[in-house]
Parts: structure tokens; C-alpha cells; sequence
């Protein structure tokens, strides 16, 4: 009961916002609004700066073996006494598969640091 009533009002906040947005969107994407402003002349140079993709997969990288060893930290709350094989299983299981995603990493040269 209690589940159905936080669907059915999170359902009636969601179709209220959609309906907000949709009344209240207004098109200012044209030229002027969306270019650099500089004192009214046309810009040298282009606003936008370059990122370098090498940054974003290091942070990508991170970021999914950071969550898989967040993952890995219950296990020794888990342990259960009564098999311990299987404890010690998981974990071989578990750190195989993060030590093939950084094999396969460095393999395909994303761990390279390339100027």
C-alpha cells in the first residue's frame, strides 16, 4: 500500500513537472544568444575551449574501478564462517574479473599517457 501511494505521487510530480516545462519553454536559441559576447565586436577566437579525451577516460577508468572496489569492501562483512570456501571464491571471482577489465584496459592502450 505504502509502495503504491510513493509511485502514484511520484508519477503525479513527475507528469507535473513535464507539464511545467513544456508550458513554460521558450526558443532562445539563436546566434547572438548562444555566441560569445565581446563588446559588441565579432570574437577573435572561438569560446569553446579544447578537452583533451585522455583526461575523460582516465576519470571514466577511475570512476569504474572505483565502484568496483566500493563493491569489493562488504565482502569481509559477509563472511561467513560456516563456508569459507565459497567467501574466498567470491573474492578470487571478483578480483579476476577487475584484473582482466585492467588487462584489457592496458591492452587497448587507454592506460598510455600520449601527448
Amino acid at each position: 500500500m505504502v509502495l503504491a501511494l510513493i509511485l502514484v505521487i511520484g508519477t503525479l510530480c513527475l507528469t507535473l513537472l513535464g507539464v511545467v516545462v513544456a508550458f513554460s519553454y521558450r526558443s532562445w536559441w539563436d546566434r547572438e544568444s548562444v555566441s560569445a559576447f565581446e563588446c559588441g565586436f565579432d570574437p577573435y577566437q572561438s569560446s569553446r575551449l579544447p578537452f583533451s579525451l585522455q583526461f575523460f577516460l582516465v576519470a571514466l577508468i577511475f570512476l569504474i574501478f572505483d565502484v568496483e572496489i566500493v563493491l569489493l569492501l562488504p565482502f569481509p562483512i559477509s563472511l561467513d564462517l560456516n563456508h569459507p570456501l565459497t567467501f574466498y571464491a567470491g573474492v578470487v571471482l571478483f578480483l579476476a574479473v577487475l584484473l582482466c577489465g585492467t588487462y584489457y584496459e592496458w591492452g587497448s592502450g587507454a592506460l598510455n599517457w600520449i601527448f
